[in-house]
């Protein structure tokens, strides 16, 4: 029998070429002698300006010093750090010896730090003394060095040490295009946060699908300022910030953690010209008029959302406070490299943006929407699980054949989320089918919570939901059944968790129940509490 046709989408705009052999550091700086005197990275804290020939030295340096302290090829260093020029030579230092960079919250607690580490395996923790607590106790145990980048505590290295490794002791080693250079967690399109694989070939690819081509730099220029605001050790800004920056030559402007009126005065001060900010950032801007109204940000002429979706209203905020720059919401998760597709307003014909599109499929890749029950592939504008094929997407998960294989099915990444595309190319995302909460961008795993619920001796069922919320998008809360003869509370429950996570994490709201719906094979049936929070209190 003749199999079915598939219904395929590409982009817009024609493939390029991609340099798929390059490591990642050598393809971010493939380009640096046309601009190894110009601003690299702008530290916000602190002003200091670093040009592109500072950074690619002082990695090549903290990348022989790594060597040196036992990181070898393949061998894991996690950066346990917020956004700093540290973040950055660690990361780029990793890559040029051939080792692999695991990303974590800084502020994640000790567990789920221990958690992450142990996973991957690593073999240096870089942080800073404030979190070197949280595993000074299990990297002693473990002999894992800890290195902190400011005032250092007795147990740790201090990354002056790194930073003056002799460049000229950097070891020669041979990258294949398929080795692992970025491990971040996701947990995917359900269950607990799993190791990311992420390649050279990969991350290349992605990057070069968003800057590279004859359309040149479709949003990034090398005599644009980026603000970096977005944490690093999330993909979306490691990614589309740090890596596409570098490669376009662009100063990259360091911000530790987002606070409105130093944000502001960045921007005057530093003339930014491109904002890759998410929905919270515009709300905090629409809360606070009058203290914004004080700030000249006529310099943005491109502001790009991704981790969540822009509503109507922050649209046109964003029109209104920006007033000379074009706007775009790409679309991304961090298993497909992270970027599926973007909008090409910033192109150098531009497309008009539709209000609620994420763009169309990046270059050099194909797209499908699927009937989720069938796997049928289904034509324009009809719902379905997308799903996104191209070397960008991850090799797979860290030691998890059977979550890789139900997540990437005959070369195909399904993504979880359910969408359409339109007779113009664009994509639209209308639910998702992954259990996922997002919380200001950061992901939630309800299983992640369900297992810590189920350890309270007080309680033997629980389930968890997202809510929607204002200002985080969503917010996790809990279905639970207390244990015979039990009178725990709401408040001892959301308590009890917010000990053990980081706070996006955290319980907003407990509810108890007599049992949790769940399917014959035991599956909870998540519909059916959201159904619930739906309709009001649920009794």
């Amino acid at each position: 029998m003749e199999a079915k046709s598939e219904t395929i989408f590409r982009s817009r705009l024609p493939d390029i070429y991609i340099p798929k052999h390059l490591s990642l550091h050598s393809y971010c700086f493939e380009n640096i002698s046309a601009f190894s005197d110009r601003p690299c990275l702008i530290d916000g804290a602190t002003g200091d300006v670093y040009t592109y020939a500072d950074v690619e030295l002082t990695s090549r340096k903290v990348g022989s010093a790594l060597h040196k302290h036992g990181i070898n090829k393949g061998d894991v260093i996690m950066i346990l750090l917020p956004n700093s020029p540290e973040f950055v030579y660690s990361f780029l230092g990793a890559s040029f010896i051939g080792a692999v960079s695991t990303m974590a919250n800084p502020f994640f607690t000790s567990a789920e730090i221990i958690k992450q580490a142990k996973a991957s395996a690593a073999k240096i923790i870089i942080t800073q003394s404030e979190h070197a607590a949280k595993v000074k106790d299990f990297a002693s145990e473990n002999s894992i060095k800890l290195v902190c980048i400011d005032s250092a505590p007795e147990e740790c290295l201090h990354f002056s040490e790194l930073i003056s490794g002799d460049e000229e002791e950097l070891p020669e080693v041979e990258i294949s295009s398929d080795d692992v250079v970025a491990l971040p967690y996701s947990s995917g399109t359900t269950g607990l946060p799993k190791g990311v694989m992420l390649t050279h070939k990969g991350l290349v690819t992605s990057v070069a699908q968003q800057v590279d081509g004859e359309n040149p730099n479709l949003w990034i220029h090398s005599e644009d300022v980026l603000m970096c605001v977005l944490p690093l050790f999330h993909i979306y800004s490691l990614n589309s910030i740090l890596l596409c920056g570098l490669r376009a030559g662009a100063a990259i402007l360091i911000m530790q953690k987002f606070h409105i009126v130093p944000f502001l005065e960045l921007i005057q001060k530093y003339k930014v010209t491109i904002g890759p900010f998410v929905p919270p950032i515009v709300l905090t801007i629409a809360k606070n008029e009058e203290v914004v109204d004080k700030y000249d940000l006529t310099s943005i002429r491109t502001v790009m959302f991704g981790a969540a979706p822009l509503g109507k209203e922050l649209e046109n905020t964003v029109r209104m406070k920006f007033p000379n720059a074009k706007l775009g919401q790409g679309y991304g998760m961090t298993e497909a490299g992270p970027v599926l597709a973007m909008c090409l307003a910033f192109a150098k014909e531009p497309f008009e943006i539709k209000s609620g599109a994420c763009g169309t499929v990046v270059r050099n890749a194909e797209m499908k929407i699927v009937d989720p029950d069938t796997g049928v592939s289904l034509p324009r504008n009809q719902r379905g699980e997308i799903c996104i094929r191209g070397d960008q997407i991850m090799k797979g998960y860290l030691n998890d054949p059977e979550a890789t294989k139900s997540t990437i099915v005959d070369g195909w990444l399904h993504t979880g989320d359910i969408g359409y595309i339109d007779d113009d190319d664009e994509l639209f995302i209308v639910d998702r089918l992954k259990e996922l909460i997002k919380y200001k961008g950061f992901q939630v795993a309800p299983a992640e919570l369900e297992a810590l619920l189920l350890t309270h001796p007080d309680i033997s069922d629980a389930a968890v939901v997202p809510m929607k919320h204002e200002d985080a998008g969503e917010v996790p809360v809990a279905f639970v059944v207390k244990s015979n003869g039990t009178t725990v509370t709401e408040v001892d429950v959301k308590q009890f968790i917010s000990k053990q996570v980081v706070f996006y994490k955290k319980l907003y709201r407990v509810f108890f129940i007599d049992k949790v719906p769940k399917s014959p094979s035991g599956k909870i049936l998540r519909k059916d509490l959201r159904a619930k929070l739906a309709a009001g209190v649920p009794n």
